[in-house]
């Protein structure tokens, strides 16, 4: 096949690369540059954006090109993770803070509204915001100024906003979640980033992206992909998206042999085992007496470290079926997201 993609990568992809975020984003796929024109036409407004899409999928690098395609490309860009830190520790640094505000606030500092000022400020997993900070949030986008913690007067500030989301926000709304009024205030412009198995034509030239990516940082030749290799990947379901896409070119380069990279290098699930717990048609008395075989055969195992081991897998299940979104697989689980990472870092999941 012959591609000429247009692709967005982080300035460092080294930064992102073991995050759970999509490392790169190719526009080849006709929804793709669909997509991308949709970019060129509202980047140079100063129009509030919602991008809408699942974990992997590319938010930040299409927020990213949004940025450099408006007039503000010269000014800051700033990204912050809505679900990675306290409620108490977000509101400091979004808003900022003045010496003597709280405990530890040995001096002054701006908070990332200021930071970004005449630029764009990117805001990820905005579900995930608190309501009464949504009305704080709110109160920024509606006066245009912001109020640090512990002082009175307001700080003028001229930021773009965009916001993303992988959470149905319309729903959050109607579950008294989500603020009607911020929901239609980000929702200026809506993105709607598909998912990767739904824009399959992006996949070739991602995995080729990648593959020389990774070649140069292992010092290798670049392989080709066979055809079958191509086959496989244009035919998995891609649960992790673009984040998943280059985990597996990434192990695929460390075991190959030979000059290409074949079809069971890529280690891909077949369609039959691929299938979600959802689409099983079992009762929840047959996955119990499952769930129970299972141990008993591993009980008659023997094995060292049972426990760990079943722990991690666990662990690992639903961090995969959760897309690599610790926030929610730490919901799952019912356990604290620092529990959570302290385990996906001893399992080397993540850095």
């Amino acid at each position: 096949m012959d591609y000429s993609p247009h692709i967005i990568t982080f300035p460092d992809p080294r930064s992102v690369s073991l995050s759970i975020r999509a490392s790169a984003v190719v526009f080849a796929d006709p929804k793709s540059l669909q997509l991308l024109s949709l970019i060129d036409r509202v980047a140079p407004s100063n129009a509030n954006i919602l991008i809408i899409g699942e974990t992997g999928t590319g938010k930040e690098l299409v927020a990213r090109q949004v940025h450099l395609s408006s007039l503000r490309a010269s000014e800051p860009f700033l990204a912050i993770n809505c679900g990675a830190f306290s409620e108490t520790l977000f509101e400091s640094e979004l808003f900022g803070f003045e010496k003597g505000a709280f405990t530890g606030a040995l001096n002054s500092k701006a908070g990332w509204f200021e930071a970004a000022n005449g630029g764009t400020l990117f805001l990820d997993e905005i579900g995930d915001l608190p309501l009464h900070m949504q009305v704080k949030l709110l109160r920024v986008l509606q006066e245009g100024e912001v109020v640090r913690i512990g002082a009175r007067k307001p700080i003028k500030v001229d930021v773009r906003l965009i916001a993303a989301t992988n959470v149905d926000l319309e729903k959050a709304v109607a579950e008294g979640r989500f603020r009607e009024d911020l929901y239609y205030r980000l929702k200026v412009v809506s993105l709607d980033l598909p998912i990767l198995r739904d824009r399959p034509r992006d996949i070739i030239p991602l995995a080729r992206h990648f593959i020389s990516k990774y070649a140069k940082r292992l010092e290798i030749a670049e392989p080709g992909l066979s055809p079958q290799a191509e086959r496989t990947l244009l035919d998995y379901q891609w649960p992790g998206n673009i984040r998943e896409l280059e985990n597996v070119i990434h192990r695929a380069l460390l075991v190959f042999h030979g000059k290409q990279i074949e079809a069971d290098d890529l280690h891909l699930l077949s369609t039959e085992i691929n299938r979600t717990p959802r689409e099983q048609p079992s009762t929840p008395a047959d996955l119990q007496d499952c769930f129970t075989r299972h141990l008993k055969s591993l009980f008659e195992e023997g094995r060292d470290g049972l426990f760990d081991h079943i722990v991690d897998h666990t662990i690992n299940t639903a961090y995969q079926w959760e897309h690599l979104n610790q926030v929610r697989t730490a919901r799952l689980l019912g356990i604290s997201r620092n529990v959570l990472r302290t385990h996906l870092k001893r399992m080397k999941l993540i850095e």
